[in-house]
């Protein structure tokens, strides 16, 4: 079997599992609907570990553009450090993101949180008889989803897709957008393949910085741990601003510093870029209109703000996975990693 077989044929399979993931949510949409208006929480809670956590992060942002109290917490902090989290007198919902829906925080914390708090829980995952699937007050299982590789691709970008629909479903938010999504995707991969190949076989890069704010931050620290998971390279994320205050001091001609560039502070953040430039860095901007970064991923333009987030992945997830192979490692097993985290200690 050729190195990262299973993981490139997951990523360039997106397009067709995105549209399983709208439809798993358009059928459990009225579900979702009534549960939240009978359970009527004054907070959400989203978790998860890993990818999922970091998506979650996402996750809890979009909710809070629908005009919902919520946070993100990795999930063995809901479970170690609940006083931190719960408050007294408030109505919490939990929403739980697992790939597997068999990760031991996440299972635990959720058991936790029907012991002390007593709300419904929401699962969205990629394992429709999973523990988590099966224990929670409503599921959205996108079997088609999970994957042969340890490092999640077509898994967190799928269940990426449905929880940007539960926040616009609770905005109001008219959805068709989402339907050109799955040829959007397709047309990133084609486009930019090469571009992503190109920079992942490049020997002068050392280090990679994946800049991100407010719900792209999240996206950003995917992007990060997929580079470290599959190839061992150096790689970190920031917010994007924040990368002035410490860390640009790594930035030289051996670094790669990757913008996701949001419409709303797009002025900031190309800015950003263009010091690093100056310090040598290498620069790749993803924005949804042109910028003047030499190398440029273009986002179609038409998508509101809120369907955006998962579009800024796939083509980071090729680029981590040709520097893998460029290193000599098999992405579809990481180093001293599982697709499942089992633990007996909690």
């Amino acid at each position: 079997m050729n190195a990262g077989q299973h993981t490139v044929q997951e990523i360039y399979s997106q397009p067709r599992v995105w549209a399983d993931a709208l439809a798993v949510f358009e059928a459990g949409e009225s579900t979702f609907s009534d549960l939240i208006a009978a359970a009527e929480p004054d907070h959400v809670v989203v978790t998860g570990c890993g990818s999922t956590y970091y998506l979650s992060l996402t996750a809890a942002r979009l909710l809070r553009g629908a005009g919902i109290d919520a946070q993100a917490r990795p999930a063995s902090e809901l479970l170690l450090f609940p006083e931190s989290i719960y408050l007294p007198g408030r109505k919490y919902a939990l929403i739980t993101v697992s790939r597997s829906g068999a990760t031991t925080e996440t299972r635990l914390a959720g058991s936790a949180f029907k012991a002390r708090i007593g709300g419904p829980i929401i699962t969205v995952t990629c394992d429709s008889g999973s523990p988590l699937a099966r224990k929670s007050d409503l599921a959205f299982a996108i079997d088609s989803a999970s994957e042969k590789s340890v490092a999640q691709t077509r898994s967190f970008s799928s269940m990426c897709l449905v929880l940007q629909q539960m926040a616009a479903a609770l905005a109001g938010h008219e959805r068709t957008s989402s339907l050109r999504l799955p040829a959007q995707c397709q047309q990133l991969l084609d486009s930019f393949g090469d571009l992503a190949e190109t920079l992942g076989a490049d020997r002068g890069i050392e280090r990679f910085f994946f800049l991100g704010a407010d719900m792209l931050y999240g996206i950003a620290c995917e992007a990060m741990l997929k580079m470290k998971e599959m190839s061992l390279s150096y790689s970190e994320a920031f917010h994007t601003l924040e990368f002035r205050h410490g860390p640009m001091s790594m930035a030289a001609e051996n670094a790669l510093v990757v913008g996701l560039i949001s419409a709303q502070s797009a002025r900031q953040e190309l800015q950003v870029l263009r010091e690093m430039r100056r310090l040598g860095a290498q620069t790749l901007s993803i924005a949804p209109f042109a910028t003047d970064s030499p190398r440029h991923i273009a986002l179609p333009d038409d998508l509101p703000v809120w369907n955006a987030p998962v579009l800024y992945l796939p083509v980071l997830q090729l680029l981590a996975y040709h520097r893998a192979l460029r290193n000599g490692q098999n992405p579809d097993r990481p180093q001293n990693l599982s697709a499942v985290i089992s633990l007996a200690d909690l």
